[in-house]
């Protein structure tokens, strides 16, 4: 216990420091305090609903994968820190969709594969599934990440299909700012190794990925998406801190 003239200083000194980080916050606290000013509302783009078919069976189907895979038995995805870029290697919006609706089979397993949203060539946006249920579209973290298609057949094509890309970035934005997800966990699939929120139970499964969205495409991605994020008073956060994946 302090006493006496001790304890007189040490009360004094606490609350100078009190007050100092409160008229000198941190570059965290900063960001904190931006990120709470933004308007999230307003920076939701158009979306349409066309919800696929996920009732209790499909969901009794992604808590038991994720059981398998992730070590819990879950389907809710309850604190997003990813999201992961895709495209289709398709040509429309619709086989995109009745493949995913169908819930067939995929590596043996089910349920079938899905993402959150589509995003069609002329912009359109479609939500597919709630954000508050896990899709199957990346191993390893469909139990921490939102899932966006594009349809198209490569990175170069989307890059450079203007209303497709502006479409893709604001609801990019838009998913960052309402939960939070730091920029650089903006990955393509086919960075999905290096995020620091892999995980895969699986041996055989620990070093799957895809080549869609590669690493320099991605790069371009994030930096339109930084640009984006500035101009919106969207805290652009602190650089990637990529995991080697030894495979």
């Amino acid at each position: 216990m302090l006493t006496g003239s001790r304890s007189l200083r040490v009360l004094t000194l606490m609350c100078a420091l009190a007050l100092l980080a409160v008229d000198a916050p941190s570059s965290v606290g900063r960001e904190l305090v931006r990120a709470r000013a933004v308007d999230i509302g307003s920076l939701q783009p158009p979306i349409v609903w066309k919800k696929i078919p996920f009732g209790a069976k499909r969901k009794r189907q992604m808590a038991a994968y994720s059981k398998r895979h992730y070590g819990k038995r879950s389907y809710v995805l309850a604190d997003p820190k990813v999201i992961v870029e895709h495209y289709t290697d398709g040509t429309s919006f619709d086989s995109t969709w009745n493949y995913f609706a169908a819930n067939v089979r995929h590596l043996g397993e089910m349920p079938g594969v899905c993402s959150h949203f589509v995003i069609d060539t002329d912009g359109t946006i479609y939500q597919l599934v709630n954000l508050s249920i896990r899709c199957r579209h990346t191993v390893g973290l469909n139990d921490s990440a939102i899932g966006i298609e594009m349809v198209g057949t490569s990175d170069a094509e989307i890059l450079h299909r203007k209303p497709q890309l502006r479409s893709a970035l604001r609801l990019t934005l838009w998913l960052v700012a309402r939960f939070g997800i730091e920029i650089r966990n903006v990955i393509g699939h086919a960075e999905s190794l290096m995020s620091p929120y892999h995980h895969e139970l699986y041996a055989s499964w620990r070093c799957q990925t895809h080549s869609d969205w590669l690493h320099p495409d991605m790069q371009i991605f994030r930096r339109k998406l930084h640009r984006m994020a500035r101009a919106s008073d969207v805290p652009v956060g602190p650089k990637p801190a990529w995991v080697n994946p030894n495979c």
